[in-house]
């Protein structure tokens, strides 16, 4: 069975509305991939009109991640265009805080600590569980987790149930590619460091500034940075690469 075209390989991004997901939706739109921009946010509806305003072909999909029968949905409400789903960024995540600052492990409460997980982790598994059989059918696929630098190491910035779901998210890829290599799809994960986006923005007073000192390249990535990883990893060019996690941090983590 032969790859299937560019054009022919739609490509479902989670959390979409805004920061990492707009960027790498509109990345992967302008390598002529139709995208899905999903998101539990309003406002994937604004980023999906600016990509076809673009000439893209984009649409846009009020999706809680976590939740089993929305996603179990998806392939009815996307019609014509899931047969021909080749791609998902599992990128949707979230990082609660309190005025700034992560909460101590304990003074976490179970059901913060359930919701983290459910977002992070669950709805990962969630999607893929979907869009396996679709990719298998094609005998192509690229499924990409978006990590964190904070499941290699503790973080002074978000909390310990971030990074643990994170973690947990890059074990999830390595088992899933391999069991999907032979259908010819890959699994791989982005780890990106300080990005500025929302998150950052919404760290407590010096946060930012003490963690920009332990950065070698002497700046915060921007998501155009790891948009143009995860474009890489859902190319031909990356058709050997699988089971892998990319760093996108500036040198701020060197394993």
């Amino acid at each position: 069975m032969s790859a299937p075209k560019t054009a022919d390989r739609i490509a479902l991004v989670t959390g979409a509305a805004r920061g990492l997901g707009a960027a790498i939706a509109t990345r992967l739109a302008a390598a002529g991939h139709p995208v899905v921009l999903a998101d539990v946010l309003e406002g994937v509806e604004d980023v999906a009109a600016r990509l076809r305003a673009a000439g893209h072909a984009a649409r846009a999909i009020r999706l809680d991640v976590s939740d089993e029968a929305a996603v179990g949905a998806l392939p009815e409400a996307l019609g014509d265009w899931w047969p021909r789903l080749s791609i998902l960024v599992n990128n949707a995540g979230i990082s609660p805080k309190v005025e700034g600052r992560k909460r101590p492990v304990a003074e976490i409460p179970l059901e913060e600590w359930n919701r983290v997980m459910a977002v992070n982790l669950t709805g990962p598994f969630l999607l893929s569980r979907l869009c396996i059989p679709v990719m298998r059918a094609q005998g192509w696929g690229r499924i990409v987790m978006m990590t964190s630098q904070a499941a290699h190491v503790p973080s002074s910035i978000t909390g310990a149930y971030y990074g643990t779901s994170k973690a947990g998210l890059m074990g999830f890829a390595r088992n899933l590619a391999a069991e999907l290599g032979p259908d010819g799809i890959t699994v791989n994960s982005v780890a990106p460091g300080r990005i500025n986006s929302d998150m950052v923005a919404g760290a407590a007073p010096g946060m930012n500034e003490a963690f920009l000192a332990r950065i070698p390249l002497g700046r915060f990535g921007e998501p155009q940075d790891v948009a143009e990883v995860v474009a890489f990893l859902v190319s031909d060019a990356a058709g050997y690469l699988t089971g892998t996690t990319i760093d996108v941090g500036g040198g701020s983590y060197m394993p």
